[in-house]
């Protein structure tokens, strides 16, 4: 079984459609484990807010998206348990703590974290943590 972290510009895509939402499906197989931490639903749930205000998604579609994400999909992490781990990489990389928690856990979990943050991936393609970064265009299909 394959295990990647997914951050919330990866998991929205399985439900609104956006650019690269076909490569995020790829996840949604039975041989890959998807793992995140908690934040993740705090970023979805800002996003979806964002498209509720831009009249771009229904409410009750949005209440929908938060309860199928809260299904057994994925596998979550407390963000108290990777907040060490994550200040650490923030300030060795000068990425967002809130990124850098997506990264905590994919270090811990010695897999790769799948984004479609085209920020997040260049700034750290170039360092150590490379080797933890997988670009969503990227996915295995």
């Amino acid at each position: 079984m394959t295990r990647y972290v997914v951050d919330a510009s990866v998991a929205i895509k399985w439900y609104l459609p956006e650019e690269y939402s076909d490569y995020a499906e790829r996840l949604l197989s039975p041989s890959v484990e998807l793992l995140c931490p908690d934040l993740l639903f705090s970023e979805i749930g800002n996003t979806l807010w964002k498209y509720i205000s831009r009249s771009e998604c229904p409410y009750d579609k949005a209440m929908k998206i938060l309860h199928e994400l809260q299904s057994n999909i994925l596998h979550i992490y407390g963000s108290a348990l990777l907040a060490t781990d994550a200040l650490y990489i923030a300030c060795r990389t000068k990425r967002t703590f809130y990124d850098s928690l997506y990264v905590a856990l994919a270090t811990r979990a010695a897999c790769r974290l799948v984004t479609a943050d085209l920020k997040l991936y260049n700034a750290l393609k170039a360092t150590s943590m490379k080797k933890y970064m997988l670009w969503i265009a990227d996915i295995p299909g």
